[in-house]
């Protein structure tokens, strides 16, 4: 059994900065990929960020230069730091890890936390 427990969205003036955690906790071997996604109202999904295992990480274009994404294998955590954010960032953002086993790989998400930027 594998929990992904989000924290630290939130309400944030435009320009303002949030940081979000994901700790993951249960049978964990080895997490390999911790990402970050989002999905605000009628649009679809998208990757944020993500960082793989001995990898650097990847950003969409447009958080490029705002957003961070950082990783604590000792304690299992994933972590945003969103600086500058703007109006369009608004949206739920969701933890995404793949944690590799002897039989491959396996996806697990978190439940969200949603980020609200006022303009």
């Amino acid at each position: 059994q594998v929990q992904l427990v989000e924290s630290g969205g939130g309400l944030v003036q435009a320009g303002g900065s949030l940081r979000l955690s994901c700790a993951v906790s249960g049978s964990i071997f080895n997490i390999d990929v911790m990402g970050w996604y989002r999905q605000a109202p009628g649009k679809q999904r998208e990757r944020v960020a993500r960082i793989a295992s001995g990898s650097s990480p990847d950003y969409l274009d447009s958080v490029k230069g705002r957003f961070t994404i950082s990783r604590d294998n000792a304690k299992n955590t994933v972590y945003l730091q969103m600086n500058s954010l703007k109006p369009e960032d608004a949206a739920v953002y969701y933890c995404r890890v793949v944690i590799v086993t002897s039989t491959g790989g396996n996806e697990y998400w978190g439940q969200g936390t949603q980020v609200t930027v006022s303009s």
